[in-house]
C-alpha cells in the first residue's frame, strides 16, 4: 500500500507579475509626486552661491509691478493675510517660499515675511543659483 501523495506542490513563485506591480507603482508615483513646485510666473530672481531646495507648501510671489500671488493666485495685498493663513491651513507643514522679483523694494519682502511669521510659518526667499 502506497501512502505517498501523487500531486506533488511546486514550491517556486514567480516573480514577474510582481514586479510588473512594482513598475507601474513606479510610474504612477513619479508622474504625480512633485518635489519643486514652481510658481509659475515670470520673475527675476536674484542670485546665490548655494540653493536648498525647499519643497513649497505655500508659494507667495511678488511681480515686478508689486502683484502679489499666493500659489499662482492673484491676491490684493490687503487679503495677504487671510490668504497665506488659509493655505497654511491646507498645507501640511507651513513653510512659506517667497518669489520675489529683484526689483521689488525689499520692504515687501519684510512685509510678507513678517506676515508668515506671525502665522507661525517658516520662510525661505527662492534665487536662482549664481552659474
Amino acid at each position: 500500500m502506497s501512502l505517498k501523495s501523487r500531486h506533488k506542490v511546486d514550491p517556486a513563485f514567480s516573480m514577474s507579475s510582481m514586479t510588473d506591480i512594482i513598475f507601474l507603482l513606479l510610474i504612477f508615483f513619479m508622474l504625480t509626486s512633485s518635489f519643486i513646485t514652481p510658481s509659475g510666473l515670470p520673475i527675476n530672481l536674484p542670485t546665490s552661491k548655494a540653493s536648498n531646495i525647499v519643497i513649497q507648501k505655500v508659494s507667495v510671489t511678488i511681480s515686478e509691478d508689486l502683484t502679489y500671488f499666493v500659489n499662482a493666485k492673484r491676491t490684493a495685498k490687503q487679503d495677504l493675510e487671510t490668504a497665506i493663513r488659509r493655505e497654511l491651513k491646507n498645507a501640511d507643514e507651513g513653510v512659506v517660499v517667497l518669489h520675489i522679483d529683484k526689483s521689488v523694494p525689499t520692504e515687501h519682502l519684510v512685509n510678507v515675511a513678517g506676515i508668515a511669521a506671525s502665522l507661525k510659518a517658516k520662510v525661505s526667499i527662492a534665487t536662482k543659483p549664481n552659474e
